[in-house]
């Protein structure tokens, strides 16, 4: 039995107007338009009694009618003086083709307008039993779609109604998940994460900027070592030591394009380097590396071996006609030398400079790789597959090098994984983005070198990472901010509560036309609310979030009622400490050894 047996006094109103994606329909009852409210799902008859196209309703009128279209309705003069000089409607925007048989299936829902609706036909309200019905149907469409569907919450619709999304093609096709502050992206994060994690052989790296996700105990969880680590490291810290960086990075961080000699200070980092990755390679007898070498790949060298060459550079003295003149270079590199020393005394880039022997060995790229793209069999209690890596102690002024680095090493190894005989070879990775704004920010002629160098890594994972497993989720609160390489290729979106005008038009701008009304509800939202668009959800509408199980620790601070406590405690002499020492993983022992050091 179809979902839909509606009856001509249930009516909304008669199709007016029938455009590509919207349609119009004229409200003849006062009373039938208190039932159109922005957001309500609408059928329209399509070819047939056994086909509804169904519609969401963007837009509600009231206005006074113009002479002329009173006259069409009445032609008596004295109906026209009785008449109420008034026009009421809707305007749908198309979202999909309700079937009651689609050969043998029974209920049948697609994303497609099969039919355009003709004009006069009558649209219908899809309310209590029906809306019920279709909104179950939506879900177990979705539900069918995967063996393990992935569930965010329920429709505002109809909460009895479970919202499903198909994890595919979610994360093969990038997501972004964008909200104001508050809104609810963290949780939604740790909500999604949690549901990864059920599934054996899950594989997701978090980019934990301000250390939140730490509550998230299904995960494992690995930290960029901090100044703290740097003599004893723990075994969930991992070091990202400067000879991963490729050439372009190397030079973002030392060299000061700014500078008259940025070009000979390039050249001779350039030559250097490369000297010093070939002579180990050479002593390890890698001759099928040495033969496809470059300045870029992955090789261990001694930073003392290069800043020995370029000193002596700097100091070469060569015959000249009667004496020794200065060399080419001679004066040249001081204050690159200078930059270079004052980066390596610095132990905030202990992570990268002072690295333990273990991660200057050839090897250490394999230990690394398998910690971040490691997926074991999970546990009752712990997937491997889920990796939390905290940066919170990594400098703001490295952090988007450092992040972009991460993500290019991910990516290199998955282009290079041989998926001979298979694809399952090469295991899909998603790598979650958070605070995507501070790493991925739009590129203009000022963007900081590290920045730029970052953008550029993940614009390329965003264009290229679905042929080789690797998935994006971008979740910032100024989408406006980041490059719209980035977002223009995800393909589906989770906006929360978006109260800034740039953030929602760019979001607006990033969706299909017809799709644009549906958006404008982005700053009415409620906590824990999203509207969600895209592949990867059968019909776009509200849907409210689950709540993780494992909340992140991201609740703000309740100002006023914490001034209002009475036992307040603030340790601030171990503050003042971990400042100093830039690392909050020891603790101060007693105020009184402080106070004496």
């Amino acid at each position: 039995m179809a979902i839909f047996a509606f009856k001509e006094d249930q009516a909304l109103g008669e199709v007016t107007r029938v455009e590509t994606a919207r349609v119009c329909v004229r409200v003849t009852s006062p009373d039938r338009l208190r039932v159109a409210r922005v957001g309500r799902l609408v059928a329209v008859k399509g070819r047939d009694a056994n086909e509804w196209v169904i519609g969401m309703i963007e837009k509600v009128w009231r206005r006074p009618a113009e002479p002329a279209e009173v006259e069409e309705l009445v032609e008596e003069e004295e109906a026209i003086e009785a008449t109420v000089a008034e026009e009421n409607g809707v305007q749908l925007v198309l979202v999909g083709t309700y079937r009651a048989r689609e050969g043998v299936q029974k209920d049948y829902f697609t994303r497609a307008v099969l039919t355009l609706p003709t004009i006069d036909e009558f649209a219908y309200p899809i309310e209590e039993k029906a809306l019920e019905d279709f909104m179950g149907i939506i879900s177990r469409e979705a539900e069918k779609a995967a063996e393990t569907p992935l569930a965010v919450g329920c429709f505002t619709l109809d909460p009895k109604a479970t919202a499903f999304l198909d994890g595919n093609k979610l994360f093969q096709r990038h997501a972004a998940l964008v909200g104001s502050t508050g809104a609810g992206k963290s949780w939604a994060v740790a909500s999604l994460t949690e549901q990864a994690a059920k599934l054996p052989h899950a594989n997701v790296i978090v980019f934990d900027l301000h250390g939140e996700y730490k509550p998230l105990s299904f995960a494992r969880h690995l930290r960029v070592a901090g100044p703290g680590d740097l003599q004893a490291p723990a075994e969930d810290v991992i070091f990202l030591p400067y000879w991963l960086l490729n050439y372009e990075e190397m030079q973002a961080l030392l060299v000061d394009r700014s500078e008259q000699n940025a070009p000979n200070q390039a050249m001779i980092l350039n030559d250097s380097v490369a000297r010093a990755k070939r002579d180990l390679l050479e002593r390890l007898d890698k001759s099928e590396v040495l033969e496809s070498f470059t300045i870029d790949s992955p090789v261990p060298f001694s930073l003392d071996e290069v800043e020995s060459t370029i000193d002596a550079k700097n100091t070469e003295m060569v015959p000249g006609t009667t004496k020794l003149v200065k060399g080419d270079f001679n004066g040249k590199l001081t204050r690159f030398l200078l930059r270079l020393r004052a980066k390596r005394s610095d132990r905030r880039y202990g992570f990268m400079y002072e690295v333990p022997e273990a991660a200057m060995k050839y090897e250490y790229l394999h230990e690394l790789a398998e910690k971040l793209l490691g997926h074991g069999e999970a546990a009752d209690t712990l997937n491997p597959g889920i990796k939390v890596v905290d940066f919170s102690e990594v400098p703001s002024d490295v952090l988007p090098v450092m992040l972009g680095l991460v993500a290019r090493l991910v990516f290199q190894i998955q282009f290079w994984a041989d998926p001979a005989p298979d694809e399952r070879e090469r295991h899909p990775v998603l790598l979650v983005c958070d605070e995507a704004h501070l790493y991925m920010p739009s590129l203009s002629g000022d963007t900081n070198p590290l920045e730029r160098r970052a953008v550029e890594n993940f614009q390329r994972i965003a264009k290229e990472g679905r042929k080789y497993g690797v998935g994006l989720l971008v979740v910032s609160q100024r989408p406006s901010e980041i490059s719209t390489t980035i977002l223009s290729q995800c393909n589906n979106f989770i906006a929360l509560r978006l109260t800034n005008r740039d953030d929602q038009g760019i979001i607006r701008r990033l969706m299909p036309e017809s799709l644009e009304g549906i958006l404008e509800i982005l700053p009415a939202l409620e906590m824990g609310e999203a509207v969600i668009v895209g592949d990867a959800i059968l019909l776009p509408t509200r849907v409210k979030l689950s709540e993780p199980v494992h909340k992140p620790l991201s609740s703000t601070i309740d100002f006023w009622e914490r001034w209002m406590q009475e036992d307040v405690k603030s340790n601030l002499v171990q503050a003042v400490e971990n400042m100093r020492r830039q690392t909050r993983v020891a603790k101060v022992k007693g105020k009184a050894k402080a106070k004496a050091s």
